[in-house]
């Protein structure tokens, strides 16, 4: 018999989030683990589902578990596992690629077209009682690192991704478009592996302050120049960088604009990284992208390493993912809290749900 009481935050469909109670997950694979969320971050993701039911290919069409961005308390191990033990608080890697794939055999496994992650239709997500993982796409949390903390891990993993992709090294000078969560964290990130210069640029002020917080050596207000200007915008943002084009650009805003000027501002040979989702089709200067030889990367999620490597950067104090939470909810009220992050957007950066009782 089914042991009943895990409660479980269900988008039954659009606009529509409930409460359910669902039976306790089984560990049948033996290299599998049984956590107890303690933590769970509200991503952008969540609310898009939320709000329109689907992101690209990826349509909401059944009921669906939300929630990607956890951490908790391992509770329970398969026969075979050997990584973790019960009482581990640990950081859950949410997105498990098939074995069977060439992007997986080949080292990218984050580009695995039979990935199941979590919160993406039709996969459940983590925001749940109790959750299983197998054991090696989980991160011991150590001592000192709060599950708040193991909760910010996963966009943080992005932020060491898209470094990596991008070869930041001591001295590079880097500019950031988009203050949102994965632009502060990506900046952060670029100081920590020894950028010099870290420009935000943004159109919100109260953003652009919080990213000192974040590795901002500069900040600045693009929200003067029409979408249009952005040869305006870049030449001013290389006065910030006394006279120097950026090393490495990334794009985290998704915006048309910021993906013109990010092309305009990237030095002959440097690299700009894509991050943030815009529309399908945009118009950018690709002759500039020609001419200067520079190299432009997509970002997808992280891969291999990434998130072990964000839980170092945590417990090294190097990058403060605690700045990033500026609101948190009990699990019970997680409808009334992605209500809360549509309504006041400007000023939510990270929402967190705690773990069930």
């Amino acid at each position: 018999m089914l042991q009943t009481g895990n409660s479980v935050i269900v988008l039954r469909k659009v606009g529509d989030i409930v409460v359910e109670q669902r039976p306790v997950p089984i560990i049948e694979d033996p290299h599998y683990v049984k956590i107890a969320i303690k933590a769970t971050g509200i991503c952008g993701s969540d609310i898009h589902y939320y709000r329109s039911g689907g992101i690209g290919k990826y349509i909401l069409k059944a009921p669906m578990v939300l929630g990607h961005e956890s951490s908790g308390q391992v509770v329970e191990v398969g026969s075979a596992v050997t990584r973790v033990k019960v009482g581990d608080r640990v950081a859950i890697e949410p997105g498990v690629p098939s074995r069977y794939s060439d992007e997986t055999k080949e080292g990218r496994y984050n580009l695995c077209p039979h990935m199941a992650f979590a919160a993406t239709p039709p996969i459940d997500g983590t925001l749940v009682k109790y959750y299983l993982s197998p054991e090696d796409f989980l991160v011991k949390l150590p001592e000192g690192v709060s599950y708040e903390e193991g909760a910010c891990v996963e966009p943080l993993s992005v932020g060491v991704h898209s470094n990596k992709l991008a070869g930041v090294r001591f001295g590079s000078r880097v500019v950031v478009f988009g203050a949102g969560p994965v632009g502060l964290l990506t900046g952060a990130v670029a100081r920590a592996f020894g950028a010099s210069d870290v420009v935000f640029i943004d159109v919100f002020d109260n953003k652009l302050d919080r990213a000192k917080e974040f590795g901002a050596t500069h900040t600045f207000n693009s929200s003067k120049f029409p979408a249009d200007k952005t040869q305006e915008l870049a030449d001013e943002v290389e006065k910030l960088l006394s006279g120097h084009h950026a090393d490495i650009v990334f794009e985290c805003s998704g915006a048309d604009a910021c993906i013109d000027a990010g092309v305009k501002i990237t030095k002959v040979g440097g690299t700009m990284v894509q991050i943030g989702m815009g529309k399908n089709y945009t118009n950018f200067p690709i002759a500039e992208v020609s001419g200067k030889e520079m190299k432009l990367i997509g970002c997808f999620r992280y891969s291999f390493g990434d998130y072990r490597d964000a839980v170092k950067l945590v417990a090294s104090g190097k990058v403060n993912v605690k700045a990033m939470i500026t609101h948190r909810f009990k699990f019970e009220d997680a409808a009334k809290a992605y209500d809360f992050n549509i309504a006041h957007g400007g000023e939510v950066v990270k929402t967190i749900i705690a773990g069930p009782e």
